[in-house]
């Protein structure tokens, strides 16, 4: 009779190798658990976007090229999101049920260019602003902005939420937002800005059309087309500004707006963001830190040393302007807020008073100076009255709520070396109790 012989399968004769995989197979699920509910990076989703409004490129367009790695991944800030469904009901509510408050007086008419070259005293004179009185305040437009006439009746038909952004120069891809809700496409108008030099990009990859008469939707993105023989700045990057900063002006009729640098992607529904970021800690502007500066005058530095804006003495000038009407380094003093320095790629506002005040008062001062916003942002921040409530969240939920990339990569012509700027090529004597304190603060915080 023939005896059956039953012997161990030889990966498991080693008993290390058979506990190590008891162990992976019992720790598997809690580390699971673990991940997916005590992260605090997990954002609540919403419902999915709806499949009928999606939209696919072309393969040639590589609309994902370039894509940065995300610098800070613990997130130890989060920001909870509440249900997508109770968040779009409070937000409709606010939009349609707002009452009116105490609105801007803009200055209208023509002038020598589209921002009105004030002074720097004159521009100051309207950071004090008595609603009462009703002043009317410079905002741009005193010269055409090169829109449709369908395109403007569209924006002023857009009355709750809006998401704005713009490519100028085909600087940038046109990506999708992704994460959005299945309401919210119907809820909220998204607005993109271009100029011929993208025009003609895109419709040489067949994403629009070439009939100037048609109105031109690329998944969730309404294109505006900007004549570039009409723009008002010969700099793209200020002509970019303008829907940037004024976009209380381009939608008049909007209760929030969401500005989006072309770089980034939204990942997040705009809905969620504006309730989490402006809605509960009831501000008039949401943004982010900046993740590495501090004080205004290390962002000038870095602006000179990496040739943001090559023009050294303009920089020195500007400096010396803010110092001399009260601009101040970081400190204490100015809690809640952290950093005089924002990251600027992703705005929420709330179109009020104050939150509009701020705009136009920035842009006034990037008109005056150049177009890197974080260099006037404390100055007008600090000195402008009434006071803007601003909700700067730390730079990890930046990370988290929007992908970023880098620009079109193009070839350019050679230039000189970067010349590696300080504090003495960008500031005058007016500069130098300024610089004194921001370095007695930075020495302090280091000493901690």
């Amino acid at each position: 009779m023939g005896h059956v012989c039953v012997t161990t399968p030889p990966l498991f004769q080693s008993k290390l190798l058979c506990l190590s995989l008891l162990f992976f197979l019992t720790t598997l699920p809690i580390a699971l658990y673990v991940s997916f509910t005590h992260s605090t990076c997990l954002f609540r989703s919403p419902p999915p976007f709806p499949s009928s409004v999606g939209f696919s490129y072309p393969l040639s367009y590589s609309e994902h090229k370039y894509a940065l790695p995300t610098a800070h991944s613990d997130c130890t800030s989060s920001v909870p999101f509440s249900d997508y469904g109770k968040v779009l009901h409070e937000i409709r509510n606010l939009c349609w049920n707002s009452t009116s408050s105490p609105v801007l007086r803009y200055v209208e008419g023509k002038g020598d260019s589209f921002s009105g070259n004030f002074s720097a005293r004159k521009r100051k004179s309207f950071f004090h602003h008595n609603h009462v009185d009703r002043v009317a305040i410079p905002c741009g437009f005193l010269q055409a902005f090169p829109i449709k006439e369908s395109d403007r009746l569209a924006m002023q038909k857009c009355d709750g939420v809006v998401v704005v952004s713009a490519i100028i120069g085909d600087h940038d891809k046109l990506r999708q937002p992704r994460g959005l809700g299945s309401h919210t496409i119907d809820f909220v108008c998204f607005f993109m800005f271009i100029d011929d030099a993208t025009h003609k990009v895109l419709v040489a990859h067949n994403i629009l059309s070439a009939n100037e008469e048609e109105v031109n939707m690329v998944g969730a993105w309404r294109i505006v087309r900007l004549r570039g023989d009409q723009l008002p700045y010969d700099n793209p990057a200020m002509n970019g500004v303008i829907p940037k900063y004024l976009v209380q002006r381009l939608f008049p009729n909007s209760k929030f707006s969401v500005w989006l640098d072309a770089k980034l992607q939204l990942t997040v529904d705009p809905l969620l963001l504006i309730h989490s970021l402006l809605v509960i800690p009831d501000a008039d502007m949401a943004i982010s830190n900046h993740p590495f500066n501090i004080h205004t005058m290390e962002e000038a530095i870095a602006t000179a040393r990496w040739k943001k804006w090559a023009d050294l003495e303009s920089l020195r000038v500007q400096m010396e302007t803010y110092c001399e009407n009260g601009l101040q380094p970081w400190s204490t003093s100015k809690l809640p807020y952290t950093t005089d320095v924002p990251d600027t790629a992703l705005i929420l506002r709330r179109h009020g008073l104050k939150g509009n005040l701020f705009s136009c008062l920035l842009f006034n001062e990037l008109a005056a100076f150049n177009s890197r916003d974080q260099l006037a942002f404390a100055y007008v921040r600090d000195l402008m009255v009434p006071k803007i409530k601003i909700n700067m969240f730390e730079f990890e939920v930046f990370e988290q709520v929007a992908m970023e990339y880098r620009h079109n990569l193009k070839r350019e012509a050679r230039e000189q070396p970067i010349k590696m700027a300080s504090s003495r090529d960008i500031n005058g004597s007016s500069c130098e109790d300024y610089l004194l304190k921001m370095s007695r603060i930075k020495v302090a915080s280091s000493s901690r």
